[in-house]
């Protein structure tokens, strides 16, 4: 039986070898993409001599993915945290506690699952392999997001997804654009910009989507039913979801096959000597990379359950409010791996990249993962619509016209980059004085219909059209 066990993985690991070889090139001039190349600046080179002292295949075959997939990352310093929040939840440590060790395990595992979706790349081709990472992309936002909605916490899914937004166009851009202005004082940093046009009319498309459904409750009149006004909006919202994918789909298609030398990042070798672009061939085999993939998948939804269960909980010992910790710390913690690998090419001088992952994550949010939580919500028999409220929605409206007029003329310096963190200062500051209870999903229409009958009683209705 061992004969045939060490047979088989050779067989294994000799096709990947082969299959990595030739997908590599391909892999190479085909261009990475700027979430590949962002994630790989966090990564350490691992040193397997003692692991090749092993005398049994298997075991050191094992110990090679260990080495690879856990020590791998330069945020390895963090997975203690898993053990620690699981141990914690059957020890019965205090739920803030479970929480912050819950959002510190998550940090490392989503810049892991991007690692695995670069290695299974190597053998499915970059078309394929983009196609994977686009949707993986955003896992833990997702799996959060669903998992908050079989808790029926609506509220908690807006402001999550809302942050990841907010943050991606301001605090990474934001932090990338100054810190990459100040490392280049006495150069001009460039960038393309076709692909941050393509990302800001699709943010566009989907504001509107998020502004419609509000708007019913200003043009209603007093005379109309806060019920009628919850079904439109509920009704508009589902419709512009599947409109939102479609345009994702869309998008994908743009990205991955018609226009593709637009989204490739460029992995040319610079003054700071960048060693991403050594890595060309995969270091773990296919079925190895898939178990480890759907083995961190679960993880993810075991910490993300631990975090949806206990946000309350510290949100009340630490005195922020659900949206504070919701909209501000949740998407900072959560994508800390993406947002410091923007940063780091910042540096570099390669803004293309930064903007790519920053750009490309608030699109994927906004265009796929909103949607669909609103679609799955749909089918729990929840009712949850793209009405983000009136200052969710006006912080989202100004932060993307902000940062559109900030890129508007393809060059950077840091006093842009400064500007969208003071305005991402100020966004967080609004929700951490933020102290009013949870908003309903649908509570705005309630209030705006309130507020009219209130002026019907003395004749016209405030907000009649």
């Amino acid at each position: 039986m061992a004969g045939i066990v060490e047979q088989w993985s050779a067989a294994e690991n000799g096709n990947a070898n082969m299959t990595a070889k030739g997908s590599s090139r391909e892999l190479r001039h085909g261009g990475r993409t700027a979430h590949n190349m962002s994630s790989s600046s966090l990564r350490k080179k691992s040193d397997i001599r003692v692991i090749q002292k092993v005398p049994y295949k298997g075991l050191k075959d094992f110990l090679s993915n260990l080495q690879e997939v856990i020590l791998g990352t330069k945020l390895a310093i963090l997975f203690p945290a898993i053990p620690a929040a699981i141990i914690g939840t059957y020890c019965g440590f205090s739920q803030p506690w479970i929480f912050g060790l819950s959002m510190l395990g998550l940090t490392p595992l989503a810049e892991r699952v991007s690692f695995l979706t670069e290695q299974l790349a190597f053998y499915t081709g970059p078309t394929l392999g983009g196609l994977l990472n686009a949707t993986c992309g955003n896992a833990t936002e997702l799996i959060i997001a669903i998992l908050a909605l079989t808790n029926n916490k609506v509220a908690v899914v807006k402001y999550s997804l809302l942050g990841s937004i907010l943050s991606n166009l301001l605090l990474v851009l934001g932090t990338s654009l100054f810190c990459g202005g100040i490392a280049n004082l006495r150069r001009e940093q460039r960038f393309d910009r076709k692909q941050a046009d393509v990302n800001f009319f699709l943010l566009l498309m989907g504001l509107l989507c998020h502004l419609l459904p509000m708007l019913f409750g200003y043009v209603a009149n007093g005379e109309t039913p806060a019920g009628l006004i919850a079904d439109m909006s509920l009704n508009l919202s589902r419709a512009s979801s599947i409109v939102m994918l479609i345009a994702y789909i869309a998008y994908l298609v743009f990205q991955l096959w018609t226009h593709r030398q637009l989204f490739d990042a460029q992995d040319e070798d610079d003054q700071y000597d960048d060693n991403v672009a050594e890595e060309e061939t995969a270091v773990i085999s296919f079925w190895s990379g898939f178990a480890w993939l759907v083995g961190m998948t679960l993880v993810i939804a075991l910490l993300s359950e631990y975090v949806v269960a206990t946000i309350e909980n510290a949100s009340e010992s630490w005195g922020l409010s659900v949206s504070f910790i919701s909209i501000i710390l949740l998407p900072i913690v959560g994508n800390a791996a993406e947002h410091a690998g923007a940063i780091i090419f910042a540096f570099k001088n390669k803004l293309d990249i930064s903007l790519g992952v920053a750009l490309g994550s608030a699109t994927q949010i906004g265009l796929f993962v909103v949607p669909l939580t609103v679609i799955v919500a749909w089918i729990l028999g929840i009712n949850m619509d793209l009405n983000f409220s009136l200052l969710e929605t006006g912080s989202l409206a100004l932060s993307i016209i902000i940062t559109a007029f900030t890129l508007q003329d393809g060059t950077s310096h840091y006093m842009k980059g400064l500007v969208l963190l003071l305005c991402y200062i100020i966004i967080a500051i609004c929700f951490f004085v933020d102290k009013l209870p949870q908003k309903q999903p649908n509570a705005i229409h309630l209030g705006h219909q309130l507020m009219n009958n209130v002026a019907a009683a003395n004749g016209e209705g405030v907000f009649s059209s």
